[in-house]
């Protein structure tokens, strides 16, 4: 079995760095999502540049801060056992959009090395379409990601399962394909 992979708010958990900046910045509650928690906020008080130059931090070197969801190496180890392959292939630009000019892809590639995944096959796409393309090329029977809108895009390869990695269940009445809440699930359903 092939299995393609999104990285961000899939392999890795911003929660940690998302609640600090939550605090840094006044947000009194992150609850569930502490991103949109934050987003929302800073959109509030008519902050929408911080919040674009907050995204290159976070996706930069504030990914060092970020963890691996649980699971989520159990569900890779097994999918070796068993022979199958993963591919990470990720959507984000190589610079951020504002700020400092980090290296977005090198932060990943060294997120996943700390991980212990950097035997995985990467991909980092920096558009959309790319990774939509990327999916087809490698021909993925399944592709597990956080974004409704990607799996269902008109793009997405007929050939690929799409599966919604939704650990709060936001999108529980948007997406009505099939869903999982935790990497333990996703082994139930992919890895039996």
């Amino acid at each position: 079995m092939r299995i393609g992979i999104d990285l961000d708010n899939t392999l890795a958990d911003y929660s940690a760095p998302l609640a600090r900046l939550c605090r840094e910045h006044g947000v009194k509650d992150g609850g569930a999502d502490p991103k949109l928690a934050l987003r929302d906020h800073l959109r509030r008080a008519g902050q929408e540049p911080e919040w674009t130059r907050l995204q290159g931090e976070i996706y930069g070197p504030l990914m060092a801060e970020a963890r691996l969801y649980a699971g989520a190496a159990d569900f890779l180890s097994r999918a070796a056992t068993q022979g199958a392959r993963c591919f990470v292939v990720s959507h984000r630009t190589r610079h951020p959009l504002a700020g400092q000019a980090y290296d977005l892809h090198e932060s990943a590639r060294r997120w996943l090395l700390a991980q212990g995944l950097g035997s995985t096959e990467i991909y980092l796409e920096e558009t959309k379409s790319r990774k939509l393309a990327r999916i087809a090329a490698l021909g993925v029977e399944a592709f597990i990601d956080d974004l409704p809108e990607l799996l269902g895009a008109p793009e997405f390869p007929v050939g690929a399962r799409p599966i919604l990695f939704d650990p709060a269940r936001h999108h529980a009445e948007a997406w009505s394909g099939r869903s999982c809440s935790s990497w333990a699930d996703l082994g139930k359903l992919l890895l039996p």
